[in-house]
């Protein structure tokens, strides 16, 4: 079967290269003429010619055996080692493919087709870059000499319907209660950090939190690659970082877009990952006004979150460590931790409040905590369950969201 398809994909491009441009349909119809006359010498059965007639037509005009990855809805992650080995993650679990790329060749000509839809650029002097498919997918691309095994491409696939926070409590991610208290500092304007590790669904979350929003404010959103779903705000501005050209010039980068976004007159700056010294910008932005910000970072914890900022800050500024931490205890004011379970499900793990600062270190306020209590059928059993109360109460006050002494809401 493979020799054939290459057969008739070959009598299919031998035409097309005698003709002028011609439309999908009529590449359709060009491919189906070739099945007809391959028909009269070998027996194709109909299943096999509508196989062969959309691999073929994926081959010239899509992205290949990776077009039919990208069509299933249940695959969530897709991992390409080089030509011949894929592998896809299905339900939290990972599978090799069973197909592959004909060659290396074909699979660097679909690399180009990706990163050239979204203006990027990639080659042996630039042999690493990130990128998106049109439906928002992330994509990251690392190519030879780097890449040993040839050219590897990690694609993170997002649902068409973004993911809302009622599906996130049936999924058991959060409950209800963390749900709503989470609304409520939204609305009344705390910046919040989202942490976890790779795949713990900070994108995600960062979504669900956005909904929150008030649709009359502006929100600004700055972004390696553009795949925040943000819906219902009609104030949105959306920035994307650039990668310098091949003169090495015309770089825009997170840096640049918050300091940008601090004169646009934004409401909120939403963040998608903050993993350089970016991070002295977003807590600038967090302290000159902008209340209710949102971002996500790389961490295996809140605690951990808060010095990975301090070594993002210093990276990018010769300042002393506590002034340092005096910004992040004023700028930050709470923490939300994602985590992936071994059953591969993703939770909210901890939600705590930055205190301030006390014997030179900042404090945390655990508010919730992911109890674990069990384990059937090889799924984790466990509730993200309250153990101390909101301390700094007064944007809620502020915001008309009403609260007790202890800091109830």
């Amino acid at each position: 079967m493979v020799g054939l398809k290459e057969r008739i994909k070959q009598e299919v491009l031998d035409y097309i290269d005698l003709s002028s441009e011609i439309t999908d349909e009529e590449l359709l119809e060009v491919i189906d003429e070739a099945l007809v006359s391959k028909h009269r010498d070998v027996y194709i059965s109909l299943q096999d010619k509508i196989k062969l007639r959309r691999e073929i037509f994926n081959s010239i005009r899509r992205l290949d055996v990776l077009q039919e990855i990208i069509e299933d809805p249940a695959i969530t992650e897709i991992m390409i080692n080089g030509s011949k080995d894929i592998f896809i993650e299905r339900d939290g679990a990972i599978f090799r493919y069973p197909k592959c790329f004909e060659s290396e060749e074909k699979l660097e000509d679909v690399i180009q087709q990706i990163v050239s839809q979204c203006n990027r650029i990639v080659n042996t002097a630039s042999p690493i870059v990130d990128a998106r498919l049109s439906d928002g997918s992330r994509v990251n691309v690392v190519l030879p000499p780097i890449a040993l095994n040839g050219p590897v491409v990690t694609i993170r696939r997002f649902p068409e319907n973004p993911i809302t926070i009622d599906r996130l409590i049936e999924y058991e991610s959060i409950t209800a209660e963390a749900a709503e208290f989470l609304r409520k500092l939204v609305i009344a304007r705390y910046n919040i950090i989202i942490s976890g590790g790779t795949g713990s669904g900070k994108t995600t979350f960062l979504n669900v939190l956005s909904n929150y929003i008030p649709e009359g404010e502006r929100v600004i959103t700055i972004e390696d690659s553009a795949e925040l779903q943000i819906r219902g705000i009609a104030n949105l501005v959306r920035m994307e970082v650039r990668n310098s050209n091949t003169e090495g010039t015309g770089q825009i980068t997170i840096r640049d877009l918050i300091k940008t976004a601090l004169r646009m007159r934004p409401d909120r700056i939403v963040i998608g990952e903050v993993r350089d010294e970016a991070a002295i910008d977003l807590l600038q932005a967090f302290n000159t006004g902008h209340d209710g910000s949102i971002s996500t970072g790389h961490a295996n914890s809140p605690a951990d979150m808060l010095n990975r900022l301090e070594t993002l800050v210093l990276l990018g500024a010769d300042i002393p460590l506590m002034a340092v931490r005096r910004q992040i205890a004023s700028a930050v004011d709470i923490i939300v931790h994602l985590g992936r379970l071994r059953d591969k499900s993703r939770r909210v793990i901890d939600i705590a409040e930055v205190l301030g600062i006390k014997d030179n270190e900042i404090l945390l306020n655990p508010l919730y905590k992911f109890r674990e209590t069990g384990c059937k059928e090889d799924k984790v059993i466990g509730k993200l369950e309250k153990i101390n109360d909101l301390i700094f109460t007064e944007k809620l006050s502020r915001a008309g969201i009403l609260s007790d002494e202890r800091g109830q809401i």
